[in-house]
């Protein structure tokens, strides 16, 4: 969320915001706003609330704004709305034409319908937002640097299309999104809206990769990739962050912490069956595959590749399968079948049957466990 602005001077920018905040809300006396709860779900005529379970949720209303959150808990950033300005018109190019990105470089590889693209993170971390359309499908492609948290959501919302932007505010150091029909914030941790008409709506997520430009390359010879050709002039060559990824400081104020792991270990999030789990993303690549169950689901997860990981689910026309990794090959141990990294069975008796993949959420322990404190670890 700061990535325009050195880490040096923003957070004496952050501070002075709030200071000013709370010395505004002091002379303002009596005019504290008030919170009353709403116990009906939306119900505004044209909004519907069959993409997210709003129903189960406390949704409140804060002098005529509806929201999820408390609205103290939102925190500016330092840039304005749409002071990290997200990509609305992303320009790609084919491999042959990506001398400009090197193969160590981390990317967010997406494919849908045949379509491969890859978004690389020293792009996204001044943008944060690419707003894009991949095999016919309107995606939000975002990336939080504070927490490291990649996802990819549809950007159909009750069967319209919308946009989103960054708003410059921060719930739990996470990037807070708008949506460009409502202004409705949007938790990108949380995939839902927090504030606004759209409140307890939740976004549907799509299974993507975290990888390196060389191997993502290998899974999809056939790829482009975002170019810096976004219209806005920043220093793609650097990272304002510096050595934020690696030091355990935390930057803005999450609500809870814990310590069985680093605060920026990167994991594996999911929520299955009312479940919260995760897992290191480095026990996944040294195991290669893990067979493991949350809840009623019965998940394998996958590396082969290093900063990547992929997740399936084990029930195939309803038997549970049990997966191994040996001698280069991802088989199941009843029948040996060999399985592909996309899930597809390419030999053996179960030959040409698909596992469904499920969609994750990588990013830093801190930020899972702070959205997430009752979470189960692996």
């Amino acid at each position: 969320m700061i990535s325009i602005l050195n880490l040096k001077i923003i957070v004496p920018l952050a501070v002075i915001g709030i200071v000013v905040i709370a010395s505004v809300a002091m002379m303002l006396g009596d005019s504290t706003p008030q919170t009353t709860i709403v116990s009906e779900p939306i119900t505004e005529s044209n909004v519907t609330v069959s993409e997210g379970p709003a129903s189960t949720l406390t949704i409140m209303e804060t002098d005529g704004q509806k929201h999820i959150i408390p609205l103290d808990k939102i925190k500016g950033g330092g840039p304005p709305k749409d002071g990290i300005p997200s990509i609305d018109d992303p320009k790609f190019t084919e491999i042959s034409g990506s001398q400009f990105v090197s193969d160590s470089d981390v990317v967010i590889g997406l494919e849908i319908n045949g379509d491969a693209r890859a978004y690389p993170l020293f792009i996204l971390v001044w943008h944060e937002i690419v707003n894009d359309v991949v095999g016919g499908t309107p995606v939000a492609v975002t990336y939080c640097p504070l927490c490291y948290t990649n996802q990819v959501f549809e950007r159909i919302v009750n069967g319209n299309e919308v946009e989103f932007g960054t708003s410059g505010k921060l719930y739990q150091s996470n990037l807070l999104m708008y949506d460009r029909w409502t202004d409705s914030y949007w938790s990108q941790g949380l995939g839902m809206a927090v504030t606004g008409k759209l409140s307890g709506i939740q976004l549907k997520t799509i299974p993507f990769d975290v990888i390196t430009w060389g191997d993502w390359k290998k899974l999809h010879p056939d790829s482009l990739v975002l170019t810096t050709d976004t219209g806005h002039l920043r220093s793609y060559a650097t990272d304002p962050y510096g050595d934020y990824y690696t030091d355990p400081r935390i930057i803005f104020p999450v609500d809870n912490m814990d310590d069985r792991m680093h605060p920026k270990e990167i994991i594996l999030g999911f929520h299955e069956d009312g479940i919260y789990k995760a897992y290191k993303q480095n026990d996944v690549e040294l195991h290669n595959v893990i067979n493991d169950n949350i809840g009623e689901t019965s998940l394998m997860l996958v590396s082969l590749f290093p900063q990547n990981s992929r997740a399936f689910d084990r029930n195939l026309n309803g038997e549970i399968l049990q997966f191994q990794y040996v001698d280069g090959k991802i088989t199941d141990a009843k029948t040996e079948s060999v399985w592909s990294y996309d899930g597809l069975a390419i030999s053996g008796p179960l030959e040409g049957n698909y596992l469904t993949r499920i969609s994750m959420e990588p990013g830093f322990w801190f930020s899972w466990v702070a959205f997430h404190p009752d979470t189960a670890v692996w």
